[in-house]
């Protein structure tokens, strides 16, 4: 691991997180690496299964990306599962995330998302109560969660178990007096029966993005929707612009652009299924959109739209 500043915040230091100074049972002392949330910013705490399915896989990283394009800061666990896309979701919306461990800060787990740990660091901030070199042992977790719900505004449930740690960050949540919003599932879907069970208590149905944000929009938290989607259409426009004059792409480059998905990760054969382009001409116009910086690269064969500055 490349060397960081690992800062030591005690509970009466003017930089211990506001939001949770006046709550009990919270640590004396914080390590961080990169930044703490903003207290002015709107934020939301995401969670849900590590073992979860290839729905919950795209709602996470929707729903991610969609709030951090609202200018909403995204705070999870790191873990396998939910936690990960999520904080994916928020990186590939251009916004902040912040990863709390129930390890040092210095400790990456899992070890799989030493890439997401990285680029966490840079784009928001890696916390824990616990000292550096501390090993991720079982017994921190469950702990880790009133840390989570703590720095949140509002948090998200996305596909839970009849047990799982994800309600019990929903039942800090409650206790600290901050909302819950979880998504709905099938009925009998054993990773929705937690999600089910909270909306049946009271939690906050979260059919889209937008039911979420518009919460928190209601608090005056957030800009209004119609100004976001100006936003939105705005830079389509200015992106188009650079496009159509950007002298190192090729016009098939250009169209396929076009086809490449807003807001979710895909693969070459993805954008196959969506153009009648023979594999060699795709592959090609994927290297010149990477070369352009169109694109990303984020694991073998698979890339997402690159936040444009």
């Amino acid at each position: 691991m490349e060397n960081v500043t690992i800062r030591n915040i005690k509970r009466d230091d003017d930089s211990y997180p506001g939001r949770m100074k006046m709550l009990p049972q919270m640590p004396d002392e914080l390590f961080v690496i990169g930044e703490l949330p903003a207290e002015h910013v709107p934020t939301i705490g995401m969670v849900g299964a590590r073992a979860c399915d290839g729905y919950g896989q795209k709602i996470a990283r929707e729903f991610g990306t969609a709030f951090a394009r609202c200018g909403i800061q995204v705070i999870s666990g790191m873990a396998v599962g939910i936690d990960g896309y999520s904080q994916e979701g928020a990186l590939a919306g251009g916004g902040k995330t912040f990863a709390v461990l129930g390890s040092g800060v210095d400790v990456c787990y899992p070890e799989g998302h030493r890439t997401l740990y990285e680029k966490i660091q840079k784009k928001g901030g890696v916390i824990s109560e616990l000292p550096p070199g501390t090993a991720p042992l079982r017994r921190n977790f469950p702990l880790r969660n009133r840390i989570i719900s703590a720095l949140s505004d509002l948090v998200l449930v996305i596909e839970a178990r009849s047990k799982s740690g994800s309600l019990i960050t929903a039942d800090f949540a409650l206790e600290q007096g901050k909302t819950v919003f979880a998504v709905p599932g099938r009925v009998g879907d054993q990773l929705s029966d937690g999600c089910n069970y909270l909306i049946a208590q009271g939690a906050g149905i979260a059919w889209s993005a937008d039911a979420v944000i518009e919460e928190l929009l209601s608090r005056g938290q957030v800009p209004s929707l119609k100004t976001l989607d100006q936003k939105k259409e705005g830079a389509k426009r200015a992106l188009s612009e650079k496009i159509a004059q950007d002298p190192l792409l090729s016009d098939e480059a250009r169209a396929l652009f076009y086809r490449v998905p807003e807001t979710d990760f895909f693969t070459a054969d993805d954008l196959l299924a969506r153009c009648s382009c023979p594999i060699a001409v795709v592959a090609s116009c994927i290297t010149e959109l990477l070369c352009a910086g169109y694109l990303e690269e984020i694991g073998f064969g698979t890339y997402r739209r690159k936040e444009q500055p």
